[in-house]
């Protein structure tokens, strides 16, 4: 039996004490969805501006156990800065490593290397702690639908 501390490395700690890209941006221009896991409370606001196909900025507000919002605060360092393509496979590759996406030979942006966010792979072992960790990215990819990108 794996032990916790697997699950909750430092990184992720870190990331829950010291969340990175906290706050608003103004709707309009920005795009803001929220998503809810309601298994254990989870929650998300997520402020999305995209500039010429670029992903220019990404915001989260909210509440939830720490891998929730620590997978949001690696997922808005993860997709700044990223054309709308790179983040797509950004958020294609993070949910193949959590399982629940098949891995595509057709990709057609080779997607970044998912650094930090390796230290939530351990999640994997846990299938309840999943859908935590994948609130954001779907919060996100909707909010990629809803803003036309």
């Amino acid at each position: 039996m794996p032990g916790l501390e697997d699950l909750y490395r430092e990184i992720i700690l870190d990331h829950y004490r010291n969340p990175r890209n906290r706050g608003e941006l103004t709707a309009p221009p920005a795009t803001i969805v929220e998503g809810h896991n309601p298994l254990c409370g989870d929650e998300i606001t997520l402020h999305l501006l995209v500039k010429d196909g670029v992903v220019a900025d990404v915001k989260t507000a909210g509440q939830g156990c720490s891998i929730s919002q620590s997978s949001a605060s690696m997922m808005t360092q993860a997709v700044i800065g990223r054309t709308v393509a790179e983040a797509r496979a950004v958020i294609h590759r993070f949910k193949h490593m959590m399982s629940i996406e098949d891995h595509h030979h057709d990709e057609p942006v080779e997607a970044p290397a998912l650094g930090d966010l390796e230290a939530l792979q351990g999640v994997v072992k846990f299938p309840v702690r999943i859908k935590c960790a994948v609130l954001a990215w779907n919060t996100l990819s909707q909010a990629l639908d809803e803003a036309g990108a």
